[in-house]
């Protein structure tokens, strides 16, 4: 099998290269009253804020640790898979926090939280995979791996569940939001030239990923956000996977590959109506990326794109300017002149100017249920 379908983010070791150990400050950040102290994050590629780097990373992605990565906003490579900032940077500016660290930076200040998403990263456990023989180069971290992470994180506080130890629970969120990135992308991914089906990796994903939220609230977690998966028929590299001519949405992107994270996005919302009743004291809110992706591939000049399938940082020219074979930072690629007008930074990881208008359609539009206005409603009438 080709080795460019392998497209998440490969095996890493717990020796990770960090490029700075200088904290990143968001630069809206202000004296203004923070509704959180903290937040803790979860997720993949999406998410990751430096876990994973150059020797860690992909085949088709393995330069995420040189420039032109990071070249917009940080004007360094950070391990993030963006030319700039990701919408957990965005999250964090608006709410007046440092944009949050990488859990295997050791040396970082986590006072106002801590990352553990993983490029690659999956909801269903690594043996499952492995079990099936699977020929993409299948990443060891999952779901588990971050609970394992976080679990170590609070070592010493005490806290086991909201029940047996309250108290150090409680200490533990309290003031702390929790944000679960998209995730279970690479689920499906891996799986790819194989018989097991996507409605298979549906139903086992979404249970992985509803048991990790789960465990989180019978930790004590107030509030919550949980992001769906993105239209991920519109990335470039969906097309350079074989996708047939006639496979297509009305904007032009891959149906089958829409549908796939579509059905997957309402089951996730209907587990999350679940544990809405089962802790009925928590704030879940679902981020709904799916539609809002779909808003700005619907009205590219509305939010000043130019160009909504062609890859900013690539090789070939042409309708995508991406070859699975010779991505970003490879031999002979190069990067466009102005990436805020592209969609796709890598054929796959998107600009830092899709990220910003995605967070801002999320934290102040209508693509969130319950919106994110109403979490931080909550949080402040709790500290009244």
């Amino acid at each position: 099998m080709s080795p460019f379908i392998n497209i998440c983010l490969s095996h890493f070791t717990l020796v990770t290269i960090f490029i700075s150990t200088i904290p990143l400050l968001p630069l809206s950040a202000s004296p203004h009253r923070r509704p959180f102290n903290k937040v803790y994050v979860f997720g993949d590629s999406y998410t990751d804020t430096g876990n994973t780097n150059d020797s860690t990373g992909p085949n088709i992605f393995r330069q995420v640790s040189r420039l032109p990565y990071g070249r917009t906003f940080f004007h360094r490579p950070t391990n993030r898979y963006s030319d700039g900032r990701l919408v957990i940077d965005f999250v964090a500016e608006s709410l007046n926090l440092p944009y949050f660290p990488p859990y295997l930076n050791k040396k970082a200040d986590t006072t106002h939280g801590v990352n553990f998403a993983v490029g690659g990263c999956t909801a269903i456990p690594y043996s499952f995979f492995k079990k099936m023989n699977s020929k993409q180069d299948t990443v060891p971290q999952s779901l588990t791996t971050q609970l394992t992470w976080f679990k170590k994180h609070i070592k010493g506080s005490g806290c086991n569940d909201a029940v047996s130890t309250p108290a150090a629970c409680k200490a533990v969120f309290a003031g702390a939001l929790v944000w679960i990135g998209e995730i279970s992308a690479n689920d499906y991914t891996y799986v790819f030239g194989t018989n097991v089906t996507s409605k298979t990796i549906q139903k086992l994903a979404i249970m992985y990923q509803t048991k990790f939220i789960e465990e989180l609230l019978r930790m004590g977690a107030k509030y919550v956000v949980v992001q769906g998966l993105p239209a991920t028929g519109c990335f470039p590299l969906s097309f350079a996977l074989g996708a047939r001519p006639t496979d297509r949405d009305k904007m032009g992107c891959v149906a089958s590959k829409n549908k796939e994270s579509y059905d997957h996005n309402m089951v996730l919302q209907e587990k999350l109506g679940r544990l809405r009743k089962e802790f009925p004291s928590t704030v879940i809110v679902y981020g709904d990326d799916w539609h809002a992706y779909r808003e700005v591939y619907g009205n590219p000049v509305k939010y000043g794109f130019v160009e909504r399938f062609k890859t900013c940082c690539g090789i070939g020219g042409g309708k995508y300017n991406f070859n699975p074979r010779g991505t970003c930072g490879a031999p002979r690629t190069s990067s466009c002149k102005h990436p805020s007008r592209y969609m796709s930074w890598d054929g796959l990881h998107v600009t830092e100017g899709l990220s910003r208008v995605v967070s801002k359609l999320f934290l102040d539009g209508a693509f969130a249920q319950p919106p994110f206005t109403y979490l931080l409603k909550k949080v402040a009438e709790s500290t009244i």
